[in-house]
């Protein structure tokens, strides 16, 4: 897509074509269901309205909408533009494992990590009062990683189950 930014709309200058090919490219991707022809159809058709009402953001095109080689440079860049969404919707699975994949690693890595750090005094603190709380045996904690298990461990086994009747309930 980008080759053929460099090839077309020569006649423009940098901020025309800039904002024309960005129009475009928005006008494709919420238009994926329309082939080249029909997006250019539309186009014209809109921009020869609001030229019509003197309100159009693209008031250079008003000489160029008729022109053959100015209609050609378009499609060309609207058949890019739904080339290069097509294969971005077809990347899109492989993109979403690559960021699952991303995830489990950036956690297996922050879990590897903590089981090299000595555990925090709030850690420390914490398990020393659910060990009274729930009369268990204290343990020596070697880890952030050991401390967080251990203390979820014991917030899961001893947690209040709370199971309400229908009268009960609020």
């Amino acid at each position: 897509m980008y080759e053929i930014k460099k090839q077309i709309y020569l006649d423009l200058s940098k901020t025309q074509k800039s904002a024309l090919c960005n129009y475009m490219r928005a006008l494709v991707k919420k238009s994926a269901h329309l082939c080249a022809e029909e997006i250019w159809d539309s186009f014209a058709a809109d921009e020869k309205y609001y030229l019509e009402l003197n309100c159009s953001r693209f008031e250079f095109l008003a000489d160029k909408l008729d022109d053959e080689n100015f209609k050609n440079e378009t499609l060309k860049y609207i058949k890019e533009c739904i080339k290069y969404y097509e294969y971005k919707e077809k990347q899109r699975p492989i993109i979403e494992a690559n960021k699952e994949f991303e995830k489990k690693k950036r956690k297996f890595l922050q879990e590897v990590k903590m089981s090299k750090e000595p555990p925090t005094k709030k850690q420390l603190y914490y398990y020393d009062r659910l060990c009274k709380k729930y009369n268990i045996e204290k343990t020596e904690l070697s880890s952030k990683l050991e401390a967080r298990d251990i203390i979820d461990k014991i917030i899961t086994e001893h947690a209040p189950k709370f199971t309400h009747t229908e009268d009960e309930k609020c």
